[in-house]
C-alpha cells in the first residue's frame, strides 16, 4: 500500500515544490507593500505589519510540515496545493482587509483554511508518533482562540478589528510557543529549514527590486531616477550579503551542532520567531525605496514617510540580525548595533534632503559594516597561525609566519 506521506531524512533540502508554494506569499508581500504606500502613513504600516506577521505564521506552520515529510509528493502536496489556492484568496483581498464590506471577511475565511488545511496534513503525517500527534492537539487551542477573534474583528470593523487582529496574534504566537516548550515537535533536518528560511528572505529582498520597478513605472527615465534605482539596487544587495555571506552558515553549523529538545527550541526561537523582524525590515525597507525612486528627480525633499521607511526598515533588518546572533551564539554583533543606530539617526536628515540622499547614507554605512565584518578579527589570524605551525610540529616541518600586510 503506499503511503500517505514520505518522512525526510536529516540531509534533506527545500523541493521546488516549496518553492512554488512561495509564489503566492510574494504575490500578498506585494500586495501589502502597495497598500502601504497608497496609505503612508504609522496607521497604515502597522496595519500591514500586523498582517505581515498573520501570513508569516502560516508560512512557518508548512516549512515545519515540510521538514517533517516531503512535501513535493502524496498528502502533502495535495494539501499544500489547497493551501496556496486559499492564500492567494488572501492575497487578492489584502487591499479590503480593513474596509468595511465582505473582502475582510473572505480574507479571514481563507486564511482559516491555510490553517486548518496545515494542522490536518500534519496531524495525518505524524501516524504513529504519539507526541507529535498531542503536540498538534494542543496547538488547535491558541489557534481556535485567535480564529474567534479574527472573526469578532472583521465582524466589528474600525480600530476595534485592528484591535482584535493584534490580539489574536499574540493569541496565536504566544501560545504556540509556550506549547512547544517542553513539547514534542520534531526537527528533522536542519540544513531543510535554514534553507527554506534563507529562500524566502531571498524573496522578500526582490521586494526591494520590484519596488525599484513599482517606484519607476510610468515616469520618464532620467539621471536622477536611474541614480536612484541603481541605490535601490545596492541596498537590496546589502541586506542580502549581511545575511548570507556569513551569518547564514554560522546559524546552520550551530543549528547542527545540538540535539532534542535544545535543537527545537533553537530553531523555533531563532528562525520561527527570530527571522520574522529582519522579514518585517526588509518589507520596509523597500517601501522605503519605492518612495525614493517615485520622487527621485524632483527636487523635493524625501519626506518623513518615506525616510523613516528606509532608514527605519534597514535598522529594523539590524536589529534582527542582533537578536539572531544573540540567540543563535550568545553573543552580541557591537558593528550591527552601531550601524542600526547611524542609520536610525540619519533618517530626520534624509527626510529634509532630496530622495537619492537617503539610499547613498544607508549605503555607504552597510558598505562600512561588510568591510569591517569581512576583516577576520586579530583573535582568529593568531589562532589560526597556531594551528599552522602545530600541523608543521606534526609533519616535522618548519612554518613560517606571514609578515605584516601580506608580503
Amino acid at each position: 500500500m503506499r503511503q500517505k506521506t514520505s518522512p525526510v531524512g536529516e540531509d534533506h533540502r527545500a523541493t521546488p515544490f516549496e518553492l512554488f508554494f512561495d509564489l503566492v506569499y510574494v504575490f500578498a508581500i506585494t500586495q501589502l507593500t502597495g497598500s502601504m504606500a497608497r496609505e503612508r502613513d504609522a496607521d497604515g504600516v502597522f496595519r500591514g505589519l500586523l498582517m505581515l506577521a498573520l501570513l508569516w505564521g502560516t508560512w512557518s506552520g508548512y516549512t515545519w510540515l515540510g521538514n517533517h515529510s516531503r512535501a513535493d509528493g502524496g498528502l502533502l502536496r495535495g494539501g499544500m496545493v489547497v493551501a496556496m489556492a486559499a492564500m492567494f484568496v488572501v492575497g487578492l483581498t489584502i487591499p479590503e482587509a480593513w474596509a468595511a464590506g465582505p473582502g475582510a471577511f473572505v480574507l479571514v475565511g481563507a486564511y482559516l483554511v491555510v490553517r486548518w488545511v496545515h494542522l490536518v496534513v500534519f496531524a495525518v503525517a505524524a501516524d504513529g508518533d504519539t507526541g507529535l500527534r498531542r503536540q498538534i492537539a494542543i496547538t488547535w487551542l491558541p489557534m481556535t482562540a485567535s480564529a474567534a477573534l479574527l472573526v469578532s474583528g472583521t465582524a466589528l470593523g474600525s480600530w476595534t478589528q485592528v484591535l482584535l487582529f493584534a490580539v489574536a496574534l499574540v493569541v496565536d504566537w504566544a501560545g504556540i510557543y509556550l506549547t512547544a516548550r517542553n513539547g514534542h515537535w520534531r526537527l528533522r533536518s536542519p540544513a531543510h529549514l535554514t534553507e527554506r528560511h534563507g529562500l524566502f528572505l531571498i524573496l522578500a529582498i526582490g521586494e526591494s527590486v520590484v519596488a525599484v520597478g513599482a517606484g519607476a513605472a510610468g515616469r520618464p527615465v532620467s539621471a536622477g531616477l536611474l541614480l536612484a534605482a541603481v541605490l535601490g539596487i545596492a541596498v537590496a544587495v546589502c541586506l542580502w550579503w549581511l545575511y548570507f555571506d556569513v551569518v547564514a552558515g554560522a546559524a546552520e553549523r550551530r543549528l547542527r551542532g545540538v540535539r532534542g529538545e535544545e535543537q527545537v527550541m533553537l530553531a523555533v526561537e531563532a528562525y520561527t520567531y527570530g527571522h520574522f523582524p529582519m522579514i518585517a525590515g526588509i518589507l520596509l525597507t523597500a517601501l522605503g525605496v519605492e518612495g525614493v525612486v517615485a520622487h527621485a528627480g524632483e527636487g523635493a525633499p524625501l519626506g518623513v514617510f518615506s525616510a523613516l521607511a528606509l532608514h527605519g526598515g534597514v535598522a529594523l533588518y539590524l536589529v534582527g540580525h542582533l537578536l539572531f546572533r544573540l540567540r543563535t551564539h550568545r553573543t552580541l554583533g557591537r558593528r550591527r548595533a552601531a550601524a542600526a543606530c547611524v542609520v536610525l539617526a540619519a533618517a530626520p536628515v534624509a527626510a529634509v534632503l532630496p530622495p537619492p540622499v537617503g539610499p547613498v547614507v544607508v549605503v555607504a554605512v552597510l558598505a562600512a559594516l561588510i568591510a569591517a565584518e569581512s576583516r577576520p578579527p586579530r583573535e582568529q589570524e593568531w589562532a589560526r597561525t597556531r594551528e599552522l605551525r602545530g600541523s608543521s610540529a606534526r609533519h616535522g616541518t618548519d612554518y613560517v609566519a606571514p609578515r605584516e600586510g601580506g608580503r
